[in-house]
């Protein structure tokens, strides 16, 4: 059953030719047999997951099958609120803390016939771009213990690049799924923001961040992005009108493919550079146009996106006081020293200074010399995508100027960790939806990955893409 894509899988289980029991514990002592080897892991979900494989097995021997991904287990981000499972974003800050209430995406898997069986490591309350970050230690590449995982979303990417999960969740606010996906070797989705409910999704930044799957291709992405996309009540930004529902063309002929030459110019490696224009090849052989353009404002999107993205965080993470709930400090004898021993012990170096940098940008005198030009900026970036999509149907870009690095290599360097968001941030700060898919190895075997990039709410024609360039590389990965 390892072998089995998530569809495959729940095609398996639903024709009874597997139970539901069966395959859950079966991946529930595949990571007990591991013994966590890659860190992808902080909890299971153990005893709960099979009380609901058993009710599910029930269900399914009535005749009740609700979705293509029914049976299949599936591991969260640590993000990702769960009623009674421990969610702590890899911080100690919130250690021990246990949601009173699901998150709708959560709702929408078990309505669908998922089974969470963990949630999964990855940076301290996702700023990071390398799952180094964690209060559980870094996450291991499976393709090369000795390198990251990718970030923020590292653990999600590395359990289904192992094995140990055929699907999960993840989230991604500057490139935290696609990123991951580029250094594992995987399949992920970043949605159009307001497509899936952000409620029950503890924030970083929240005009930015959005969850979205991860996967061993993209079949199994786009039929786990049709279960939790849609609107929510509880959520004033998810404005989608219906989940989505993805029809199967298998046809790029036609399509207008943006290639831009600035990303592939300078600060990138050669063989990242030289996969993305073989994948440009595939699709034009496939029958689209491919036309080199310059992207815009390269060198400002990503001062522009940690600007916001800081000052967010700042907002957001506020409400950590050591009074409410999360870690507090036991010696404190007055208020302030309450505040600011539990913020200094329970949060780690990398989420301190993003604080410090949101608290500086939105503090008197600063607001309009850095986060008002900052949202300038984001206007402007915009209005550059807008004008880029009346000449193409969608952009095909690398995801990472290189391919996973050596942990520790950039823990010492923040500015060369942030540089390595350049081909994603923006596409946050639009809004935009990207699939990130694998395109090739490098000289060392390890992984490289590109995206495809388009308008709002344009998943659809993105995943078609994805799924063509997929069937002519013969590149959907298996475990």
């Amino acid at each position: 059953m390892f072998n089995l894509s998530a569809l495959e899988l729940s095609s398996a289980i639903r024709a009874k030719e597997l139970g539901v029991v069966e395959v859950t514990k079966a991946y529930l002592d595949l990571l007990e047999k591991n013994g966590n080897k890659y860190n992808a892991f902080v909890s299971h979900a153990g005893e709960k997951a099979l009380a609901r494989a058993e009710i599910l097995q029930k269900q399914l021997d009535d005749g009740g099958a609700p979705s293509p991904l029914f049976g299949v287990p599936i591991a969260l981000k640590d993000n990702i609120s769960t009623l009674g499972l421990e969610t702590n974003c890899a911080s100690k800050m919130l250690t021990g803390y246990k949601p009173i209430y699901d998150a709708t995406v959560v709702g929408k898997l078990e309505q669908a016939g998922l089974i969470i069986v963990g949630k999964l490591n990855m940076d301290e309350f996702a700023m990071g771009g390398s799952s180094e970050t964690g209060a559980q230690g870094p996450v291991l590449n499976p393709r090369d213990i000795t390198r990251v995982a990718g970030g923020s979303s590292g653990g999600s990417a590395a359990a289904v690049a192992a094995g140990e999960i055929p699907i999960a969740l993840g989230s991604d606010t500057g490139g935290s799924i696609r990123q991951p996906c580029a250094f594992c070797g995987v399949t992920g989705i970043k949605p159009t923001y307001g497509a899936v409910s952000r409620h029950g999704l503890i924030a970083y930044a929240s005009s930015l961040d959005q969850i979205g799957p991860v996967g061993q291709n993209i079949d199994d992405c786009a039929a786990l992005l049709s279960i939790i996309s849609g609107p929510d009540v509880r959520d004033a930004t998810c404005s989608i009108g219906a989940p989505f529902d993805f029809e199967v063309e298998g046809n790029v002929r036609g399509l207008r493919i943006g290639l831009p030459t600035n990303y592939l110019a300078t600060g990138i490696d050669s063989d990242v550079a030289a996969a993305i224009h073989a994948a440009a090849a595939e699709f034009a052989a496939a029958g689209a146009t491919v036309e080199e353009f310059t992207m815009p404002l390269m060198d400002y999107v990503v001062p522009a996106y940690y600007i916001i993205a800081c000052a967010e965080a700042s907002s957001n993470l506020s409400r950590y006081d050591g009074l409410k709930y999360g870690y507090r400090n036991a010696d404190a004898k007055t208020l302030s020293e309450l505040y600011k021993t539990s913020r200094s012990e329970g949060f780690g170096l990398e989420v301190k200074r993003r604080i410090m940098l949101g608290s500086f940008v939105l503090s008197s005198g600063y607001y309009d010399a850095y986060y008002k030009k900052a949202l300038q900026v984001r206007g402007l970036i915009c209005a550059a995508y807008t004008d880029i999509f009346t000449r193409f149907d969608m952009i095909l870009s690398p995801v990472a100027p290189t391919v996973a690095y050596k942990i520790g290599e950039n823990l010492d360097d923040p500015v060369k960790m942030y540089m390595g968001d350049i081909y994603t941030v923006s596409v946050n700060m639009a809004g935009l939806p990207a699939v990130a898919l694998p395109c090739g190895t490098n000289d060392a075997g390890l992984p490289i990955g590109m995206q495809l990039i388009g308008p709002a709410f344009s998943e659809a024609k993105l995943i078609d893409a994805a799924r063509v360039y997929e069937t002519c590389t013969e590149r959907n990965i298996k475990h």
